[in-house]
């Protein structure tokens, strides 16, 4: 049985949440991701998660300003986290249960990595002759 694991990104890319949202979309194209893990203010607030839609949603369909909306003005916060040793099966249940495409996963309650819906299929499709 694969867990989270076994297929989650280490490489995690963070962003403040009080950066502009052209500054997430600069380091969305630098890396050439799709989603940045926004930082948490203290050891007790929760890790925020801006992705591609977040910003589709705010900036185009609601004609918002890329300059003037920050981060934590469009971000997903709290995001849903699992452990790293949770089954993926688990995992994508929540993902389908909560229409979501990301879940972080996370060790003693720090970051470690994330999920990708994607990910989870990639694994699944390796499991078929």
């Amino acid at each position: 049985m694969k867990l989270v694991k076994d297929v989650m990104v280490t490489d995690i890319i963070k962003i403040s949440p009080f950066a502009t949202l052209r500054e997430a979309l600069t380091l969305m194209k630098r890396h050439n991701v799709k989603s940045l893990v926004v930082e948490r203010q203290s050891e007790h607030d929760a890790w925020g998660l801006i992705t591609y839609t977040n910003v589709l949603k705010s900036v185009i369909a609601e004609d918002g300003d890329i300059d003037l909306l920050n981060v934590y003005d469009v971000c997903a916060k709290p995001v849903i986290s699992v452990g790293e040793n949770l089954a993926l099966k688990h995992a994508a249940t929540l993902m389908s249960e909560y229409r979501v495409k990301r879940l972080l996963v996370l060790k003693d309650n720090e970051m470690c990595g994330f999920v990708v819906m994607d990910d989870i299929m990639d694994a699944l499709l390796d499991t078929i002759d």
